[in-house]
């Protein structure tokens, strides 16, 4: 599909890549990773044809569409959030402008016989063109890829400009996927998302028919998502197959050899170079070592990755708080007419590990800020417990940096005595390393001033931790020196993060918030998940029919003697008759799903079969001598004719809804 050949990019007298040649095949889901400023968007940009390489080139089909989704920077005005997005089908909106312009035009009997009859032709044509594009279903795809980014119906008519940085990015992501370009470049695509949108983004990509190639700092998505790794370091671009588990085990194991082959290398040429400095002055030796000196020539250093200290650390003593930690008693927020809480109750015990989800907006950040005693609640009480010492991580806690202190200076204002031998550390795993130590705050990129405020965060001592989104901005390094040291945490842990991988392993208990509420579900991410889904099955579930009482006759061959212990063996527990009960039940209610599910699908069948009868005879009379003569008589025909058309296509596209949910159903053994 594309391909690089011999390419190569620099920066100043900084080279990224260097002569590389690569290439990415229709289909593949590719995740390009490497370490902080190795040229990942550089490259992306380059596939994109919005940056040049300095040498080699880029070679692409003549008719591939390439979609790029930058990290930020954009931004929508002028039109409402469905129109933007309907933009996205651009083709497929003229071709449907003229054919309603042709049906007009159709209907003035002044036009030559000639002209009409072309006119019939070229709407045929563009009919055709659009059903074969999915014209008809073309509001339903707009209207299901918003829903599953997260905005909500009433969005779709509020001006596109009103949405905030986040959501303009959630636009532009949307528009990417309806065009459904050949090539998706997508970089750190989940930033912006909610836990939700990245869920749906998952399953998205995963049936996505095309090539795709993003950057992405989550783990678990690239996990689900990608079928191949290529890693960009020291210039060079390598593939390893599988995701970014399997990648990460092939990595390192490639490490460990290539480390055991530079240390060999380093041996040999120490020992030549030994030869030659003992034996250069000795005319017996001559000859050996001039072939040695050659030898040393010839030899291309193996050159590794610098190696990454793994380093392990311990949060600052903080004594034990009590049981309760923090409570809410019939709490109200509200921001105008906004109500964001309505009547909330929550108890929060020592040794607690809790994930705050639900979609942006619903309120998580305002709980934080209420449990953080930052914001006071409109209504109801907010009490501590005994002994409580709280460190409070904001959503906008970078910018609350002193922009006059150095890096250091950040860390050891604050911290602990005992904290202060471990500063370096804890920098050197943050990404500071040399002198970045004695950078200004205020020079640091938004992504550095995140990571030390994180750095800082750790060396505080607290028995409850309030984190609102730590992980934003942090790359998968700095974010498993962050997840160690919280697996590690012996107080209480409240925090919202929209990274799947970070969620599943620290939360033990998870608070749903939304619609005023907050919702508490004990147990792990991926267990609340399964209750969610479970619930939303049994709502959706038809109610069972009733069922008329009947006599059931005894069945000779189940009567079981009455004497002897095998015979009591043969008698089923109660517990055992009533899982069967529950099984029965629950095949029942299946197979009821099913034939409901089948009856749909029929229903559609007849209705379409029916609609497209009328549309043949609807075009039959159209096509006949005469008909746009008398234009009154004419006009609510094909009025009629594009109703049936859209209606047509709608129903297909529930149709072929109901067949895949039918095909994902369990058979019947």
């Amino acid at each position: 599909m594309i391909q690089l050949s011999d390419l190569s990019k620099s920066f100043g007298d900084r080279t990224l890549i260097d002569h590389v040649t690569w290439q990415i095949s229709d289909g593949e889901r590719v995740g390009l990773c490497g370490p902080n400023g190795a040229g990942k968007t550089t490259l992306l940009k380059m596939l994109a044809g919005l940056d040049d390489p300095d040498s080699g080139g880029i070679i692409r089909p003549v008719d591939l569409t390439i979609g790029y989704l930058p990290q930020d920077g954009l931004a929508h005005a002028g039109r409402s959030l469905f129109e933007e997005a309907s933009s996205a089908f651009q083709p497929l909106l003229d071709m449907k402008a003229e054919m309603h312009e042709i049906e007009h035009r159709l209907g003035d009997a002044s036009i030559p016989q000639d002209e009409h009859d072309a006119m019939l032709a070229r709407y045929s044509e563009l009919q055709d063109r659009f059903r074969h594009g999915d014209g008809y279903s073309m509001d339903l795809r707009i209207a299901t890829v918003l829903r599953g980014l997260g905005f909500t119906p009433e969005d779709g008519a509020r001006p596109a400009e009103t949405f905030s940085g986040g959501w303009q990015m959630r636009i532009a992501l949307a528009k990417l996927l309806l065009g459904r370009p050949n090539l998706l470049l997508l970089d750190e695509p989940t930033n912006h998302l909610d836990l939700d949108a990245r869920n749906w983004l998952e399953d998205y990509l995963g049936a996505y028919p095309y090539a795709v190639i993003l950057v992405s700092h989550d783990r678990y998505f690239l996990d689900a998502v990608v079928t191949r790794i290529t890693d960009l370091n020291l210039r060079k671009l390598t593939d390893y197959v599988g995701n970014y588990s399997k990648y990460v085990a092939q990595r390192d194991a490639m490490l460990d050899r290539l480390r055991q082959a530079k240390k060999e290398q380093d041996e040999e040429v120490a020992r030549v170079k030994m030869f030659v400095d003992r034996f250069r002055y000795q005319a017996t030796k001559a000859a050996q070592v001039q072939s040695r000196i050659k030898l040393l020539d010839k030899v291309v250093p193996i050159e590794v990755p610098p190696e990454r200290k793994r380093i392990h650390f311990t949060f600052p003593v903080c004594a034990k708080s009590g049981r309760t930690v923090l409570e809410l008693k019939h709490v109200r927020k509200a921001y105008g007419p906004l109500t964001v809480f309505k009547d909330l109750s929550l108890h929060i015990e020592r040794g607690d590990r809790i994930a705050l989800v639900g979609p942006n907006g619903s309120g998580k950040s305002t709980l934080m800020r209420m449990l953080s005693a930052e914001e006071s609640p409109d209504g109801g009480t907010r009490a501590e417990g005994h002994q409580v010492v709280i460190e409070y991580f904001a959503q906008d806690e970078a910018a609350r940096l002193e922009p006059g202190l150095t890096v250091y200076e950040t860390l050891a204002t604050g911290s602990p005595t005992g904290m202060v031998p471990a500063i370096r550390n804890i920098l050197g795993g943050f990404l500071f390393s040399g002198d970045d130590v004695y950078k200004k705050a205020g020079v640091l990129s938004g992504g550095e001033r995140t990571r030390l405020a994180v750095a800082r965060m750790l060396l505080r001592p607290s028995n409850t931790l309030l984190l609102d989104e730590p992980t934003n901005h942090l790359d998968l390094d700095s974010k498993d020196v962050l997840l160690d040291a919280l697996e590690d945490y012996g107080g209480t842990l409240i925090f919202v993060s929209h990274d799947r991988y970070f969620v599943e392993k620290l939360a033990t208990k998870i608070i749903e918030v939304g619609h005023g509420q907050a919702v508490v579900y004990p147990g792990t991410y991926a267990e609340f998940l399964w209750s969610k889904e479970h619930q939303e099955s049994a709502a959706k579930a038809p109610l069972p029919a009733p069922k008329s009482q009947k006599v059931s006759k005894p069945n000779p061959e189940s009567r079981v003697p009455s004497r002897g212990p095998k015979a009591e063996s043969r008698i089923p527990s109660p517990e055992s008759r009533e899982e069967r009960k529950r099984q029965d039940a629950g095949r029942k209610k299946q197979q009821r799903a099913g034939e409901a599910l089948q009856k749909r699908i029929a229903d559609l069948e007849s209705r379409i079969a029916q609609r497209e009868g009328e549309v043949k005879e609807l075009e039959t009379a159209m096509a006949s001598p005469g008909f746009y003569d008398n234009l009154e008589a004419a006009k609510p025909v094909t009025d009629r004719h594009q109703a049936l058309m859209w209606e047509v296509g709608e129903l297909i596209a529930q149709w072929e809804a109901l067949q895949e949910h039918a095909s994902e159903q369990p058979s019947e053994t």
